[in-house]
């Protein structure tokens, strides 16, 4: 069982910045993947970023190219998300992930969830 607790939520104003971490604990081998989801009020859950457990791949929603940076840390089972120029529609729960899989965008290749934090931009 992986057990994945995700921190560093919050308000945040338009234009600024904010890093996300998710820590894992259990049975971390059996993962080979990680992302970041998000959902906002009334929305589906949307892919945010993923990161194989190499760290040698990487991929993001278009929309977020260039602003939205994933990392790990293996040593400390840490994986992260720095935001930079966060917009209004950033607003949602962000989840952490994890999958069996190489790397996936897809929901359901993902078999564990955290809690979620809520980030939440202001004007």
């Amino acid at each position: 069982q992986v057990q994945l607790v995700e921190s560093g939520g919050g308000l945040v104003q338009e234009g600024g910045s904010l890093r996300l971490s998710c820590a894992a604990s259990g049975r971390t081998f059996s993962t080979s993947a990680m992302g970041w989801f998000r959902q906002a009020p009334g929305k589906e859950r949307m892919f945010v970023a993923t990161i194989n457990w190499s760290g040698d791949t990487t991929n993001y929603a278009d929309v977020l190219k260039g602003r939205f940076t994933m990392s790990r840390d293996n040593a400390k089972n840490m994986v992260y998300l720095q935001m930079r120029n966060l917009k209004l529609e950033d607003t949602a729960v962000y989840y952490c992930g994890a999958s069996s899989r190489f790397w996936s965008t897809s929901i359901g290749d993902y078999e564990y969830w955290g809690q979620g934090t809520q980030v939440t931009v202001s004007s």
